[in-house]
C-alpha cells in the first residue's frame, strides 16, 4: 500500500512540477523577478527529485544476489537521502545566494507585471491538488498518528518526502508572492530579495530534517513499536513467552528483519521446538507481513543463567 501509494503521489507531484517550472521560468524572463527565479529552480529541484524517487524505487525491486543477499530496498533510502542533498543545495543555496544578489542590487518590477501574480496563483493551486494526492495517499497507512510524527516514524521515504516537499513548495509559493506583490505595491525590489530569501530558508529547512529522516532509516531502523508488539504477540501465541532477547530492522520499507532468542523448557526434542518454531514464525508474518526474515533461536534459560 504504502509503496504504490508512494508512486501516485510522485507522479502527481511530478506532473505539477514540470508544468509550473516552465511557466516560472517564463514569468521570470518577463519580469526579472529574483523570487521567480528561486521558484523556478524550486520546481526544478523538486522534479529532479521525484525523478530520484521514482528510479530507487524501481532499483529496489531488483533481486537478492550472493553479493547482497538481503536485497537492495534500501535503494529507496538512498535515494531519499540524495534527495534532501539536491534540496539543500539546488534549491536552497541558490535561492540564498540570488537574494543576496538582488539586495546587493535590488530592481523593481516594470514590466509584465500581472504575470508573475498569475503564474503563482495557477502554481499554488497546482500544487495544492499535489499536496491533496499526497495526503490522501498518506491517510491510507497513517492512522490516528499525527502528521509529524507519521514524517519521523515512517519507514517508507516516499510518503513523508512528498508530503515536505508540497508542503514547502505552498509555503515557498506564498513566499514568493508576498516578495512580488509587496514589490509591484512598493516598487522597492528589496522586497523581492527578502521574499527570494524566505524561500532560500525554508527549503534549507526541510532539506535538513530530510536528511535527518533518511539518515536514520540508511543506518537501519527498528520496526515500529507496534510492530514489535505483534511479534512479541506472534512468539506468545506460539508458546515462546520467555524472550530472551528481541531485535528488529528495516532492511527496506517493507522488508523487516526479525532475530530473537527465547527460552525453552528442559526436555523438549527437536521435533517439538522445530513445530513450534515454524508456528511462531507463521504467527509472525500473519502479524506483520513486511517481517521476510525471521530467525529465532531456542535456547535452555538455565544454561543463560550461568552464562551470566
Amino acid at each position: 500500500m504504502s509503496a504504490e501509494g508512494g508512486t501516485k503521489a510522485i507522479i502527481a507531484a511530478l506532473s505539477a512540477n514540470l508544468g509550473i517550472g516552465v511557466t516560472k521560468f517564463a514569468a521570470w524572463g518577463l519580469t526579472g523577478a529574483s523570487s521567480m527565479l528561486a521558484e523556478a529552480i524550486h520546481s526544478v529541484a523538486d522534479s529532479g527529485n521525484q525523478l530520484l524517487l521514482l528510479l530507487g524505487g524501481r532499483k529496489a525491486r531488483k533481486e537478492a544476489t550472493p553479493e547482497h543477499p538481503f536485497g537492495y530496498s534500501r535503494y529507496r533510502y538512498y535515494f531519499a537521502f540524495l534527495v534532501a542533498v539536491v534540496l539543500f543545495t539546488l534549491g536552497g543555496l541558490f535561492a540564498l545566494y540570488e537574494a543576496w544578489h538582488k539586495f546587493q542590487h535590488p530592481e523593481p518590477i516594470e514590466s509584465w507585471q500581472w504575470v508573475p501574480i498569475v503564474v503563482l496563483l495557477i502554481a499554488i493551486a497546482l500544487e495544492g491538488m499535489s499536496f491533496r494526492t499526497a495526503i490522501k495517499e498518506s491517510n491510507k497507512i497513517r492512522g490516528n498518528v499525527g502528521w509529524a510524527k507519521f514524517i519521523q516514524r515512517s519507514r517508507s521515504p516516499e510518503l513523508p518526502v512528498i508530503l515536505l516537499e508540497d508542503f514547502g513548495a505552498l509555503v515557498g509559493l506564498t513566499f514568493a508572492l508576498f516578495g512580488v506583490s509587496m514589490t509591484l505595491i512598493t516598487h522597492n525590489g528589496l522586497w523581492d530579495a527578502a521574499g527570494t530569501a524566505m524561500i532560500g530558508l525554508l527549503l534549507v529547512c526541510i532539506a535538513l530534517v530530510l536528511a535527518r529522516e533518511t539518515r536514520e532509516m540508511l543506518l537501519g531502523e527498528a520496526a515500529t513499536p507496534e510492530d514489535v508488539a505483534r511479534i512479541r504477540a506472534g512468539l506468545a501465541d506460539a508458546g515462546y513467552t520467555d524472550i530472551i532477547h528481541l531485535r528488529t530492522m528495516h532492511l527496506g520499507p517493507e522488508d523487516v528483519l526479525v532475530t530473537v532468542k527465547v527460552g525453552v523448557a528442559p526436555g523438549r526434542t527437536i521435533e517439538q521446538i522445530s513445530a513450534q518454531t515454524d508456528d511462531a514464525e507463521r504467527r509472525i508474518r500473519e502479524a506483520v507481513p513486511a517481517a521476510r526474515l525471521i530467525f529465532i533461536e531456542p535456547d535452555l534459560r538455565h544454561a543463560v543463567q550461568q552464562d551470566g
